[in-house]
């Protein structure tokens, strides 16, 4: 009779955890799913922008022509339709997706990495380097291996990015590979980088000055297909390799010694991603310029609400990334008429409250 309702005892107790398990999943993936929803109306919506309107519907219909390879007569409706969604305005809103889903997940890694809400993917100095690099083709007209035009810009802010962050690496595995560590080096490599962009630019002619503080706010406006391939590449790439080892990033979150006793390398887990999150945010920095507070909101928002775990946050702040991108682009666009705003500004106006609201009403237990 005892062991009888023991064992009903026990059963009941799995059926509540594993309700209780059902409505922990169905809550985050509702919340993926809701993004997910508001990303496509705000990504067809955002082509049926321009002085040439076109229904929202017609633009899915569109794209899926294109892709299926059908063709039409130079002039006709259908045509310009084509035209215009496939080579004027996707292109645009395909690089914004990349790069917020890039910036979001590069900053809930590096959250992860040094266990601090307050980190975002230029904590190791991506941007600075990446500012200086732009700085020196813009105002002394030097490239890497001398490629002119935009690809040369392109090539010195990738590779002068990647710079701090090797700096930040060898000086991490040189004393003690930490949070604190990595912090404090990203630290000192941005200043560095700083006073070296500014003392160019200080003997530089206003125009290059100019140029160069127009490309460190960050913009969509001057975007291409000929920007996506290696962008597109990279961000999927590591994008990937987090995805995979979330497991490892929640083990990493637990502490050195912890993860040690769980099998886990904590110092080469730790390299790997750094490595990995700074070749995607030099990859979309170098295309795009610098787009503030993104990856930092970003993947607090989706922790606050749905919890810490990587398995989640990972997808969720991919998709809920590049939501608040297209979401930013779409005010920068409709701001002012005829013209329009670098997203860089909308992003800083909406993520600055944000993350201040964040900071009040943020659950200790998320960290």
């Amino acid at each position: 009779m005892f062991s009888a309702e023991g064992s009903n005892a026990d059963g009941s107790a799995k059926d509540q955890m594993k309700e209780e398990y059902r409505k922990y999943t169905f809550r985050k993936v509702l919340f993926m799913v809701g993004c997910a929803t508001i990303l496509i109306i705000l990504f067809g919506y955002a082509l049926t922008l321009g002085s040439h309107k076109i229904d929202f519907f017609t633009v899915f219909t569109t794209i899926g022509n294109h892709i299926m390879g059908a063709t039409y007569q130079i002039g006709t409706p259908e045509w310009t339709n084509d035209y215009l969604v496939w080579e004027d305005r996707l292109p645009r809103e395909a690089i914004a997706i990349v790069a917020g889903v890039g910036l979001a997940i590069g900053g809930a890694a590096m959250q992860s990495v040094v266990k601090n809400p307050l980190a975002d993917p230029y904590t190791t100095g991506i941007s600075s380097g990446a500012v200086l690099g732009v700085t020196v083709a813009l105002a002394l007209g030097i490239t890497a291996g001398s490629i002119a035009g935009n690809y040369g810009l392109v090539a010195n802010a990738f590779l002068f990015g990647m710079i701090p962050t090797a700096v930040t690496i060898i000086v991490s595995r040189i004393s003690k590979t930490s949070p604190a560590t990595i912090i404090l080096a990203g630290v000192a490599m941005s200043y560095l980088f700083n006073a070296m962009s500014t003392l160019i630019l200080i003997s530089s002619e206003a125009g290059k000055i100019q140029e160069a503080f127009l490309w460190q706010i960050g913009t969509l406006q001057w975007t291409t297909w000929d920007d996506f391939p290696l962008m597109f590449i990279i961000v999927a790439a590591g994008s990937i390799v987090l995805a995979f080892t979330s497991k490892q990033l929640n083990i990493l979150t637990l502490g050195d010694e912890s993860a040690k006793s769980l099998g886990l390398n904590a110092d080469n887990y730790r390299l790997l991603v750094l490595v990995v999150l700074s070749l995607m945010t030099s990859a979309v920095v170098s295309f795009i310029g610098i787009i503030g507070f993104l990856g930092l909101v970003s993947p607090h928002i989706v922790r606050t609400i749905i919890g810490s775990d990587n398995k989640y946050v990972i997808p969720a702040a991919a998709i809920f990334g590049a939501m608040f991108l297209l979401a930013a682009d779409l005010i920068a666009r409709m701001v002012i008429n005829p013209g329009e705003l670098p997203v860089g500004v909308i992003m800083s106006f909406i993520g600055g409250p944000m993350f201040l609201i964040l900071i009040l009403k943020s659950k200790k237990g998320v960290w």
